[in-house]
């Protein structure tokens, strides 16, 4: 028998916001406890945003030295991985040893248990760990912060090849001499261009008609343009038919070519870790890509859920938010709640696009009597200035009937700082009036935004 223990609350899956949850509700003097089988933290910091971006920072300053003939004279480039895989390991991962932040869980007041944590019916929750199982029985409720695990679309040959995710790459210590990278979304596309800086032959294999997607089709124009500046081999509007490894990788592209390369990494997605959470047992679908939640994070009587797993973002800022949300919601406290007019986020290209709000097509599927505009960032003041890697575009969308932003897009060297200002704007419905009465700083690149505004009439 399974030895039983009674708490307020169990959060299952130790996210950046899980952890916060926990840590907060236990400083808040509640019974926690943590359940997590992989590291505590996340994706985000071992595998994901951190690693990634440290990676994207050192392949910036390889593209801005190979930019000094243009501006500044001459440079030598000589690109080393290994200070960029030590860093990762050294300073981002610590090895991908989480004893710190297990200790931090531990100092706010929380028990963490290392296991895989499942529904066994209403408020209780079954933990398989190393040291066998135990039951927790809850008062409050249960948080869910499971997260999601990359996603392996079921292409013939792919299963039994020694392919990379994101979390194959966070590890590497040596750069292969070239590589395919199947999915043209944000980490495709940013890991993509990072690799290429750094003098592997890149190839970028996208299923849908262009890269990024989601993204407005501007944007994702200006990112095609600077990846093949850096030499990638983009494919869009290219299905898989097949994959082969015999030492290398051949991939049988669906109008009949081939791509080989010496590794390659899957970047098509993410899929919800919802599957083994014993939801039938609580009456939830066990088969659901999310769990619909109420403005508080509720998805049921005594179950929160916050992250990636809600469907509203798999930004590791939403999962934070959401997670300050469910907090309030189990300490009894009167919001505010959970609003997603503006979430925002960027995709660290370069240029980097900084994006919030509807695009022009979700505001035009909304039924919103829209306007747009786009300014051309090169040709404002600062990208004149800036010259080299200059590219990049501010577009606007505005509802016409209420008189304010609803969504708009930045891309540039510095997009995802630029659209800071944006947020601001479509999160607290600033009349397009007062937005044009703004002292935009000369000469800055969020100054262009002035010129888009103007751009609306």
């Amino acid at each position: 028998m399974a030895e039983e223990h009674e708490v307020d609350v169990v959060v299952v899956g130790l996210g950046p916001g899980g952890e916060h949850v926990a840590a907060s509700l236990a400083r808040a003097g509640l019974s926690v406890v943590g359940v997590d089988e992989r590291l505590v933290g996340g994706e985000c910091p071992y595998y994901g945003c951190v690693p990634s971006k440290m990676m994207i920072r050192a392949a910036g300053a390889l593209a801005e030295a190979r930019r000094v003939p243009e501006l500044a004279g001459s440079a030598e480039v000589v690109p080393d991985w290994t200070v960029v895989a030590d860093r990762i390991r050294d300073e981002a991962t610590d090895d991908w040893d989480d004893a710190v932040a297990v200790q931090r869980l531990r100092d706010a007041g929380a028990t963490f248990v290392r296991g895989h944590g499942r529904f066994d019916g209403p408020g209780r929750v079954r933990v398989a760990s190393a040291d066998g199982e135990q039951v927790f029985v809850v008062r409050r409720g249960v948080v869910l912060n499971t997260g999601t695990a990359p996603a392996v679309p079921p292409i013939e040959g792919l299963a039994g090849t020694p392919y990379w995710t994101n979390r194959d790459v966070a590890r590497l210590r040596a750069l292969p001499a070239s590589l395919a990278v199947l999915g043209g979304g944000a980490i495709g596309c940013e890991l993509a261009q990072a690799f290429a800086r750094f003098g592997v032959r890149v190839s970028l294999i996208e299923a849908a008609p262009r890269l990024l997607g989601p993204e407005e089709p501007e944007a994702a124009a200006v990112v095609e343009e600077a990846l093949a500046a850096d030499g990638i081999d983009l494919r869009t509007g290219a299905g898989v038919n097949g994959v082969r490894h015999d030492g290398a990788f051949t991939l049988d592209l669906a109008d009949g070519s081939t791509v080989g390369a010496d590794a390659l990494l899957v970047a098509t997605g993410r899929r919800p870790n919802l599957a083994d959470l014993g939801l039938d047992s609580v009456g939830l679908d066990p088969k659901a890509r999310s769990l619909a939640t109420d403005e508080r994070m509720r998805v049921t009587d005594g179950i929160w859920a916050i992250g990636d797993i809600t469907g509203k973002g798999a930004f590791t800022h939403v999962s934070m938010y959401q997670a300050d949300v469910a907090v309030r919601d189990l300490t009894g406290a009167d919001g505010p709640w959970a609003d997603y007019r503006a979430v925002s986020w960027v995709t660290f290209t370069d240029p980097e696009v900084g994006r919030v709000g509807m695009s022009e097509q979700q505001a035009r599927d909304a039924g919103i009597r829209v306007a747009t505009a786009t300014t051309d960032l090169a040709s404002s003041s600062r990208g004149w200035l800036h010259k080299a890697g200059n590219a990049g575009l501010i577009k606007l969308v505005a509802d016409l009937d209420r008189g304010n932003l609803v969504g708009a897009t930045a891309v540039g060297p510095c997009g995802g700082e630029v659209v800071g200002a944006l947020v601001t704007a479509v999160h607290a419905e600033v009349p397009l009036a007062t937005l044009r009465t703004m002292h935009l700083a000369y000469p800055t690149f969020h100054r262009a935004i002035g010129s888009a505004l103007a751009n609306l009439g």
